[in-house]
């Protein structure tokens, strides 16, 4: 049987660095050439497993440690070089773990920094998030991934684009012979325009068959296979997005630059994510779903069923009834995971950062994964008592075979508490559904923002506070301050 080779030259060399010893006497003691034991150091020749074995019970030392490649410093190195602000000194990986192993002490002072980097620019973000909640402006910038810069530009600007809701009605207006012929199912016309204006059929295909895509365009043989994990929903907004992409690609092309985005990633990003609106657009024709969404009194389980769409697409589209004289109840939106990892952040007004942050523990999104499929209403208040109507409630990913885990998500949709008269979740806090009677849920923008006392939820102390320990008193978090 073969030997397994290992090259481990820097860490032997540090070992006899390490012990004081020239590499003749090491070489003696291994019972090897010193030539070869040069070889060895400098990565020229590998270690077999009979001179592992024979460093280990000479020098008393852990096999791992000549066996290992420092997966714990690659996998930090990796993660500091792919900071943006190092995105043109990108190493290759076969670099990486050759300075992970030559220099171990000088990799653990880099990850520090960077992580000591990282979360500066994490407290001067959230000090620029309390600024700006009391009026004040403030010029700091730090270094973005390209979807983090698109999520930061979308977020502030109101999740309304005219030129895109005006093509996708006269889109709409176009396929209603085909909606005729297709017995009012608008996926069917979908198809019948596709094929007819561009000759692309859409097929379905199985999972072996698409085993990492949703969706997929051969240009070759001119056809747009879906996957059978996708919902029928899904599927529908995937055609649409792409039927969206070939009739309005000079508008969406004109709204990605008024964007002013800073790279082409994130300008393709940004393609993709008007895609999506466009898509809801088109499912979705505004005057249609704004008169259906007052009539319903913006009841989501009611338009979902109206216009044959899922939970999730009929939430987004509330965020994006914004048009000037026929506007509906600035709703604001929040996709996060288990983990709370934040998806997406929109609003009829942008999303309200200042007022309303999204990162506090106490939101019923995060109560919603224990609940799944359950529609979670509740007031909130914050700190400086402005108030908000909040609904939650998970939703599922594509289909998950029986050896996958499911990927669940949750969504919350809110608007301002004076609304709540013209939204009939304000039934639920108002009068009649289990919450009634109670007061708002205490929340905050997030801990290191609020300084809310005795908070069980807390996870980090405030900013703005100093800690007050005492070893005499311990208060109900585990983060007491001043």
């Amino acid at each position: 049987m073969a030997e397994q080779k290992i090259f481990a030259g820097p860490r032997i060399r540090r070992i006899r660095n390490g012990l004081g010893l020239t590499q003749t006497a090491m070489a003696e003691e291994l019972g090897i050439s010193p030539s070869y034991l040069n070889l060895i150091e400098r990565n020229q020749r590998p270690l077999t497993v009979q001179l592992l074995l024979k460093l280990a019970s000479t020098y008393k030392l852990d096999l791992d440690e000549l066996r290992g490649e420092g997966g714990g410093s690659v996998a930090a190195l990796k993660e500091a070089f792919a900071d943006p602000l190092l995105e043109g000194e990108l190493p290759s990986p076969q670099e990486i773990v050759e300075v992970a192993e030559a220099a171990p002490n000088a990799v653990a002072a880099i990850v520090k920094l960077h992580r000591a980097y990282r979360e500066s620019l994490d407290r001067l973000s959230d000090l620029s998030d309390m600024l700006a909640r009391e009026g004040r402006t403030t010029t700091l910038s730090a270094a973005r991934m390209p979807l983090d810069e698109l999520h930061e530009v979308l977020e502030k600007r109101p999740n309304h684009f005219p030129a895109i809701e005006q093509a996708a009605e006269a889109m709409h207006e176009k396929l209603s012979q085909d909606r005729q012929t297709s017995g009012g199912d608008l996926m069917g016309a979908l198809k019948a325009w596709l094929k007819r204006e561009h000759d692309i059929a859409v097929r379905l295909l199985p999972v072996h068959a698409m085993p990492l895509w949703r969706r997929r365009f051969d240009r070759h043989s001119m056809r747009l296979f879906l996957s059978e994990r996708l919902s029928l929903f899904d599927q529908l907004r995937e055609v649409a997005m792409e039927a969206c992409l070939l009739e309005m690609r000079d508008i969406v092309i004109a709204e990605i630059e008024a964007l002013k985005l800073s790279s082409d990633e994130a300008r393709r990003l940004a393609r993709f994510e008007l895609a999506r609106y466009a898509a809801h657009a088109l499912m979705m024709p505004y005057d249609a779903f704004h008169a259906a969404a007052l009539r319903a009194r913006y009841d989501i389980d009611v338009l979902r069923s109206r216009f044959g769409v899922s939970f999730e697409q009929a939430a987004n589209r509330l965020t994006m009834l914004g048009r000037p004289g026929k506007p509906g109840v600035p709703f604001f939106l929040l996709e996060v995971d288990q983990a709370g990892n934040r998806f997406r952040r929109a609003g009829a007004q942008g999303f309200p950062q200042a007022r309303f942050g999204g990162a506090c523990p106490k939101l019923a999104i995060h109560a919603a994964f224990t609940q799944p499929g359950q529609l979670l209403v509740e007031r909130v208040e914050m700190p400086d008592g402005a108030e908000f109507v909040t609904i939650a409630r998970t939703l599922e990913g594509p289909q998950a075979a029986f050896n996958e885990r499911v990927r669940r998500t949750a969504i919350l949709i809110g608007c301002d508490a004076g609304f709540a008269g013209e939204i009939v979740y304000g039934k639920a806090i108002d009068g009649g559904g289990p919450n009634s009677g109670l007061g708002p849920t205490e929340i905050g923008p997030a801990c290191r923002l609020c300084e809310r006392h005795g908070c069980l939820a807390r996870a980090e102390p405030p900013l703005t506070r100093p800690l007050g320990l005492d070893e005499m008193v311990t208060g109900l978090s585990a983060f007491d301050f001043q």
